[in-house]
């Protein structure tokens, strides 16, 4: 007997963007969650049967442990959705960014190995893709790019560091961190902002659990095409027309500010992502907002499901839209 239902599993349930991928599918009614039985967490045959039967499987898995399960699937039906840094620049892996191009969609919905991009990635490429792809931004500009993020998206290790009892006085000030510049999303920020080179990309982490603002200076002069903060602006909004989750501010964005100050949890609990030109004619400086466990994360997966499964792509993400 034909199944009624896609089934689904989660892969790492118990981890951040796991549980907040599981909190968004639990109560929808045009899926079979399937899960793994407490007792049976640890047992990998359980796991490769389980991996092997559903429809769909999302990975929310430390990289080597999402390469593990990729090798365990023998059935060449199941559509595997990567949280994780494993495959993001793999061949024959999807990027899972649906407002990147045209065809992004399509390659979605026809793929079974979608690879979810990471949050600093997330906003960054959705600035700076547009402007490079219309020749405003030359490849081999010299990029700068910061970014500060809720501490959740440095998984259990750092959320224990921040809610443990006695936690230091340092851990409640911003810390940049990554000074090596050698962050693990600067793969993908170069190849799917069509980079020649990667970016100088200083992030910073803030005593908040979730919630993100990066940012990029431009400057004018030094662009292929000499345009201001305002057709910049236009730019993005011409581009992003139409989209339900990327929403490009007004400009001037006053009206947006809160005593002249951008604040940083405005888009939290959904899965949207604001991008805000700033400047004048000759400098620029785009600042996106989202929630690093949203659109940078665990929502953004679900979209890529309902993609995949041929939904509306705010199926199950109607409750954190906004």
């Amino acid at each position: 007997m034909a199944k009624t239902k896609k089934t689904v599993f989660v892969d790492g349930q118990h981890g951040t963007t796991g549980l907040k991928i599981h909190e968004r599918l639990k109560g929808r009614k045009d899926i079979e969650l399937i899960e793994i039985p407490e007792e049976k967490r640890k047992d990998p045959e359980t796991k490769k049967k389980l991996i092997n039967e559903a429809d769909i499987v999302f990975l929310c898995l430390p990289d080597d442990a999402a390469r593990e399960s990729v090798s365990l699937i023998k059935n060449n039906s199941v559509c595997v959705i990567d949280g994780s840094t494993a495959h993001r620049i793999t061949e024959g892996w999807v990027y899972g960014l649906p407002e990147l191009k045209r065809e992004q969609r399509k390659l979605i919905k026809t793929s079974k190995r979608i690879a979810v991009p990471g949050c600093h990635a997330t906003g960054f490429i959705s600035m700076l893709y547009p402007l490079v792809a219309k020749g405003i931004v030359a490849p081999d500009y010299p990029v700068t790019c910061h970014a500060v993020a809720g501490y959740s998206g440095g998984g259990k290790a750092m959320i224990a560091d921040y809610t443990k009892e006695n936690a230091p006085d340092y851990i409640k000030t911003p810390r940049p961190y990554s000074l090596a510049l050698n962050h693990k999303h600067i793969p993908e920020m170069t190849k799917y902002a069509d980079l020649s080179r990667p970016p100088i990309f200083a992030p910073t982490v803030v005593n908040v659990y979730n919630g993100e603002i990066i940012s990029i200076p431009l400057v004018a002069s030094c662009l292929k095409e000499q345009l201001s903060a305002a057709d910049i602006r236009e730019t993005l909004a011409e581009y992003y027309a139409g989209e339900q989750f990327i929403k490009v501010m007004p400009y001037p964005a006053d009206d947006y500010l809160k005593n002249g100050f951008l604040t940083f949890t405005d888009c939290n609990d959904t899965n949207n992502l604001e991008i805000f030109v700033f400047g004048t004619k000759e400098r620029i400086l785009i600042s996106a907002r989202y929630d690093n466990l949203g659109k940078g994360a665990s929502g953004a997966a679900v979209q890529n499901m309902n993609i995949v499964l041929g939904l509306p792509e705010s199926t199950g993400l109607e409750g954190v839209t906004g």
